[in-house]
């Protein structure tokens, strides 16, 4: 009877063993199935992505939580990919990155050429100038004067448009935010017309380097950018970022930054 007792409870040793051996894997393997998507940015836009300042190679900010949280959501992970702004849309196209997350202005050129989400900030056009510039007060005092804009931005597409009617005169176009207030530190540049979240936040940062003097060129949204006809991902991200409104995650977020 003892042998037989002996027998019987090593079975259910056995049997124990092999479930949880069988759930353990199952879990691995739901993990392991993850699907893993390449979000493209330029992490020299700040409060909306840049590198973290002990970690230069972490790139950190608004977008980068909001993507994370998303991912969160929907059972996705994300590998992120510094990219030039202006190489975004092209990397997009060819297939380099599955998705933009780079506080994108959505317009109408760039409907053309991907799919947007719903947007998920507001994010017009600043006009701001050195903090000791008093002649310029507006777009109205711009003739002659040089802008220093980011390339491919929105900012840019507004000072060539100012431009183009004889507003103002020349465009320095440069790579990065701490470029552009480099030159206007400089003299180089009169002004600059940028996001107006981004500009805030650089002169929260930085106080006493610019100021803003119109805040209401334009009114604008990001919103985070697939390849044209990826419904499957563009359905995930807006789905998430629906369910992170809902909760509070999103505000969370926002509340951070902001």
């Amino acid at each position: 009877m003892k042998k037989i007792l002996n027998f019987l409870v090593l079975g259910l040793m056995i049997a124990v063993l092999v479930t949880t051996s069988g759930c353990t894997d199952k879990n691995a393997g739901a993990n392991s199935t993850q699907k893993t998507y390449v979000v493209g940015t330029e992490p020299y836009f700040p409060p909306f992505e840049y590198a973290e300042e002990n970690n230069s190679k972490n790139i950190v900010g608004f977008d980068v939580d909001l993507i994370n949280a998303i991912a969160a959501d929907q059972g996705f992970k994300v590998q992120w990919k510094d990219l030039e702004f202006d190489a975004l849309i092209p990397a997009l196209q060819s297939g380099q990155i599955d998705m933009i997350a780079s506080g994108m202005t959505i317009t109408e050129e760039r409907e053309n050429a991907v799919d947007f989400t719903e947007p998920y900030i507001n994010a017009g056009l600043a006009l701001a100038v050195a903090v000791s510039n008093e002649e310029i007060k507006g777009v109205d005092d711009l003739k002659g004067k040089v802008a220093a804009v980011q390339q491919g931005s929105t900012g840019s597409h507004e000072a060539e448009k100012l431009k183009a009617e004889g507003k103002i005169g020349d465009i320095i176009y440069l790579a990065h935010v701490n470029d552009i207030i480099l030159n206007i530190q400089n003299e180089r540049a009169d002004f600059t017309i940028n996001d107006l979240p981004v500009t805030q936040a650089f002169m929260s940062q930085n106080p006493g380097v610019i100021k803003i003097v119109d805040d209401e060129l334009t009114s604008d949204s990001y919103g985070f950018a697939v390849k044209s006809g990826n419904t499957e991902l563009l359905t995930m991200l807006n789905q998430g970022l629906e369910n992170v409104k809902q909760d509070g995650t999103y505000d969370q977020i926002m509340t951070k930054y902001f």
